[in-house]
């Protein structure tokens, strides 16, 4: 009797023992996991800010539509300027412009060219695809596809609202836009009750339950709920 009672409490100990330490530990791994996916999940954000940025540049207006922003980015061509040289301080003093510079190396007489000494000063304009002009071979045609998806998701996309109706205090029309990924979108797999416990918590401040670019409530400059 006394050996089995020996045996029950040797057993409640270990249970007992297994059940602080997981208490102590599922949330430090559960804070750790969650540290390198929402990495991530910021890198993808803030590629999705720059893409809309570029979109909304070009067409004047953001779009709502992720496969859109992912075709725009697939077939689109940027404007860049292909800069050598630089204007030295004499020659900024003697009047000379980046644009008087570009005409005159444009013009082609080398007297003048050299009179200014604008042997090696370039500023040429050329078209470049959107994915080398932003993401310098970062990603291609098909891995941009990606792009749309919340990652560590089962392909779940970054949730897009827009506000096209915010007028400042000056009456300017300002486009707002606001592109989340849920934390029940790339956690819940980790550990759903620390998941939830995470969601509560953030609701208790006030905040949003995930992470975020932008905000269709006022302007902010598209800043990450993370800076």
């Amino acid at each position: 009797m006394k050996t089995t009672i020996k045996i029950l409490l040797l057993v409640a100990i270990v249970a007992l023992s297994y059940f602080v330490i997981m208490s102590i530990m599922t949330p430090i791994k559960f804070e750790n996991e969650r540290s390198k996916r929402e990495k991530v999940v910021i890198e993808r954000l803030i590629d999705l800010r720059t893409a809309q940025m570029e979109f909304k540049d070009q067409k004047g207006r953001y779009t709502v539509g992720l496969d859109t922003l992912v075709k725009f980015l697939q077939t689109g061509k940027k404007k860049m300027v292909l800069k050598e040289g630089t204007l030295s301080d004499a020659q900024l003093e003697a009047g000379l412009t980046e644009a008087k510079a570009v005409k005159i190396v444009r013009s082609g007489n080398m007297k003048e060219i050299e009179a200014y000494g604008l042997q090696h000063f370039r500023r040429d304009t050329t078209m470049t695809d959107l994915l080398t002009a932003l993401y310098n071979g970062k990603y291609t045609a098909q891995s941009i596809e990606n792009l749309q998806y919340i990652p560590f998701s089962e392909n779940e996309i970054f949730e897009v609202e827009i506000n096209n109706n915010y007028l400042s205090t000056n009456n300017i029309w300002i486009p707002l836009i606001e592109m989340r990924a849920p934390y029940m979108a790339f956690l819940a797999d980790v550990n759903r009750q620390e998941t939830l416990n995470l969601i509560d918590y953030q609701r208790k401040l006030e905040k949003y339950t995930g992470l975020k670019v932008g905000s269709v409530i006022e302007p902010n400059n598209f800043a990450g709920n993370w800076e």
